[in-house]
């Protein structure tokens, strides 16, 4: 109840000001004759159709408008939004890394644009192009206010094509407005677009922006207006069936991987806002292999979802909770689970389905339901999986939302333990964003159910910020019960009860070769209810950083820590080592320092150095990176993490390397090679993960994949494969 009281009350703070008093707009024509999609806007329609013009610079000053002009007109028919571009430059020698779809907006030559078609200022659709015609697309949720809220998984079916000329380029899109979530009947989308110019050393926006906000922030957005209402959009069914066969085998425990899978989903709108998608036999084989980490903590880690099934309005099933401390719901449990050994192995999914959207300008709805298959050898039971979850808009970006979570299996096992059952969980978030986005904040309770579950079963938290140019603070606590259980979410620990608060100071000289440079001081702290609220952790974070106009970036941070280990630890994980003993605690400081090159250069890299106290001992890392740029077909990278830790004896002393080079080979706009190699002897693993993408229609791919892992100190072989995939999408 205290939460539910603290939410009322921020609620009714006058603090939500308008971010644009009186927002820039412009008209968007109806059109009736056909557009060619070739970079060359000479239909006649083009020279009457209003424009969104007079860009505002983002960098290096927020204050001024840019220095290349950038001018966006658009018009629409009964079917296709098209948008012509024209972006003026100093010249042409652009920064193209790569053709591959999707690429990564910052230190290259680009544009995107943000529809934002319900007007609430919470979710928009991102469309870009790079002066080569390449293309990406992205979700934005939560308000754009963290790069959480950015997903780039997302994927859709649109057309592009560029044109370079003397001093300027054109980018030319069509659009289908299926493509799109809004309401019928509406006249108004909220609309900006930002642009980066590497020649000019420019990043611009069409509405101002300041430069103490993510540049792709929903609270900052002007408005297009269309000449005649939309009316009802029917997105044509799309089935995407997929056939894979993989050749393999496991030498670590001598089995035969071969398996040939086939099935396939499929994507039906229903009205103008809301999707259904229908898995069968899904495949989840890694064409893309998660990036290996190193884990020196007593926890675990949490990883990215991928899986296209997961990715549309992920926001409304995946944004609960606390994502450092307790997540009801991660949908990478889904697909997998742990062995009679404790190792995570692959959990087959029979099939699901998933209804999610906006249900009218206020409401969102999701549902989530997935059968997973049963491993008996494994005891691992055949689960249904379900997801509930519903929004409602408050002022005039804030929304409170409900989430059920239930993982229950219908059958009985006589491996299968009472309390492991069923499980479930309920919880409220209210999510708070002022206008301007000088507020933010969340607010949540959530409880969970399960056989013989104890009377500490609950989690909750508070997370209220101030954001303005100079100053920001932010009031941050949670706590998760010692009984809390989410069988489907990520919860790294139970028994606590955390504050982080934090303040920052920042400073943009006129002056000078620095832009911005500031500092931050963030105290944590962790009690353990049932050890009567003893202090078992602290972390004091003391840092300072600078980005210089010139693009390069410089930190140093100081770490105060204190850790009471109620468990004995190997921070090196060493097999059959010689564990830190239970009940004790470390006070250890550190040092860290981080330098970003211009990556806007042909060779870039970052290095990041760290000494200090680690636990009894010490610990030296070395995290770095670097990348050379043939552009725009060849990209060469690679990535390094060191860490040396010693330990007085009886306790391990370890060097652990973590070696990532990578090779991307775009030979065009549809065909793709990249080989990632990752060395890691904390996992004891030496992996390969070569594969060859022909995207040989839209949204349409074969795969090629090879896969080869081998034991770091012996260089035997674990597991070896190739995998051949094919999945064509077909609208219906």
């Amino acid at each position: 109840m205290l939460v539910l009281r603290f939410v009322l009350v921020t609620t009714l703070i006058p603090f939500f000001t308008f971010a644009q008093s009186t927002p820039k707009e412009f008209t968007v024509k109806y059109i009736e004759q056909p557009i060619i999609v070739d970079g060359v806007l000479d239909e006649s329609v083009w020279e009457i159709a209003e424009s969104a013009h007079d860009f505002q610079q983002y960098f290096p000053s927020d204050s001024i408008l840019a220095l290349k002009q950038t001018d966006i007109k658009m018009i629409y028919d009964a079917t296709t939004l098209y948008i012509g571009i024209k972006l003026d430059t100093d010249g042409s020698d652009y920064v193209i890394p790569s053709l591959q779809r999707d690429y990564r907006a910052g230190g290259n030559d680009n544009i995107s644009l943000l529809f934002d078609t319900f007007n609430d200022g919470t979710n928009a659709f991102l469309f870009g192009m790079n002066p080569y015609g390449v293309r990406r697309e992205a979700l934005i949720s939560n308000g754009g206010i963290g790069l959480s809220g950015f997903t780039t998984s997302w994927d859709v079916k649109w057309r592009g094509e560029s044109k370079i000329y003397d001093g300027y380029y054109v980018c030319e899109m069509a659009i289908p407005l299926t493509s799109f979530k809004f309401q019928e009947g509406t006249t108004k989308w909220r609309f900006n677009s930002y642009r980066f110019d590497m020649q000019t050393n420019e990043t611009s926006t069409w509405i101002e922006i300041p430069q103490n906000q993510f540049i792709f922030g929903l609270a900052f957005m002007g408005d297009m207006v269309f000449e005649k209402p939309l009316g009802k959009s029917r997105t044509p069914m799309a089935l995407i069936p997929y056939v894979n066969g993989i050749v393999g085998k496991d030498y670590e425990n001598d089995e035969d991987l071969s398996n040939f899978s086939f099935g396939g989903d499929a994507k039906i709108s229903i009205g103008n806002g809301m999707n259904l998608d229908v898995t069968l036999n899904p495949d989840f084989s890694n064409v893309e292999v998660d990036n290996f980490f190193t884990n020196l903590s007593r926890f675990d880690v949490i990883l990215p979802e991928r899986r296209q099934f997961f990715i549309d309005n992920s926001d409304l099933f995946g944004s609960f909770g606390n994502e450092r401390d307790s997540n009801p719901f991660f949908s990478r449990r889904i697909g997998i689970a742990e062995d009679l050994e404790d190792e995570t192995i692959e959990n087959g999914i029979v099939g699901g389905v998933r209804l999610s959207g906006k249900l009218n300008e206020d409401w969102r709805l999701g549902f989530l339901n997935i059968q997973t298959e049963a491993d008996e050898e494994n005891e691992i039971p055949s689960n249904n999986n379900t997801v509930f979850a519903l929004q409602k808009k408050m002022f005039s970006r804030s929304n409170l939302s409900f989430i059920l979570v239930n993982r229950q299996t219908f059958e009985d096992y006589d491996f299968l333990e009472e309390t492991d059952r069923y499980n479930r969980v309920v919880g409220l978030d209210y999510n708070l964003a002022s206008e301007d986005n000088t507020w933010t904040g969340k607010f949540f309770y959530h409880r969970s159910f399960a056989n013989q579950i104890g009377d500490r079963n609950d989690a909750g938290g508070l997370d209220l910020r101030y954001n303005s140019r100079y100053f920001n603070f932010g009031l941050r606590g949670n706590f998760v019960g010692d009984d809390f259980r989410s069988d489907l979410g990520f919860v790294r620990r139970n028994d606590i009860v955390a504050a982080r608060p934090f303040a920052e100071i920042n400073f943009w000289p006129k002056k000078g070769k620095l832009n911005f440079h500031g500092f931050r001081f963030s105290p944590n702290a962790i009690w353990r209810p049932t050890l009567d609220y003893q202090n078992t952790d602290y972390f004091i974070f003391t840092g300072w950083n600078a980005q210089f106009k010139t693009q390069e970036e410089l930190s140093a941070r100081m770490f105060n820590r204190y850790v009471f280990l109620t468990d004995t630890f190997d921070p090196t994980d060493t097999d059959g080592g010689t564990e830190l003993p239970a009940n004790q605690g470390y006070y250890f400081t550190s040092f860290e320092a981080e330098f970003q090159s211009d990556r806007r250069k042909i060779f870039s890299y970052s290095l990041e150095p760290g000494y200090g106290d680690f636990f009894n001992g010490t610990r030296f890392s070395f995290e770095g990176d670097m990348s050379l740029r043939l552009q725009p077909k060849v990209f060469l990278s690679v990535g390094l993490n060191y860490d040396s830790i010693k330990l007085p004896e009886p306790f391990e002393s370890e060097d652990i390397w973590l070696i990532s080079p990578r090779i991307n080979i775009t030979f065009s706009k549809s065909i793709f090679w990249s080989t990632l190699v990752q060395y890691s002897n904390q996992r004891d693993n030496l992996g390969f993960n070569s594969r060859l993408q022909w995207r040989f229609a839209p949204l349409s791919d074969l795969f090629v994949v090879y896969n080869d892992n081998y034991f770091v100190n012996t260089f035997m072989p674990r597991t070896r494969s190739i995998n051949l995939k094919l999945t064509y999408w077909l609208n219906i």
